[in-house]
């Protein structure tokens, strides 16, 4: 696991809830971060949001239903490519 956190009043507070049971030991690794606060802040909320999304998720599709979804795409990708380089 690995979390943000500030240094206030020679404590370390989390940004983000942890889920760790009360009185729970752990060992600590400590990180000099050199990204900002507010972009920090903006990480962990993305993160959180994108963790609450994913509950609430659909399954991903298995690989035949990828297959074919794939096939009804006209075209292939390498003729694309092809065209693409001619235009050169």
């Amino acid at each position: 696991m690995q979390v943000e956190a500030v240094y206030e009043n020679g404590v370390l507070r989390p940004l983000e809830p942890l889920e760790l049971a009360e009185h729970q030991h752990v060992t600590v690794t400590v990180i000099e971060s050199t990204t900002s606060a507010d972009r920090t802040q903006l990480d962990s909320t993305f993160v959180e949001k994108l963790r609450e999304d994913l509950q609430t998720a659909p399954p991903a599709p298995g690989l035949d239903e990828v297959r074919r979804r794939l096939s009804k795409i006209p075209g292939s990708i390498a003729a694309d490519f092809i065209a693409e380089r001619e235009d050169r």
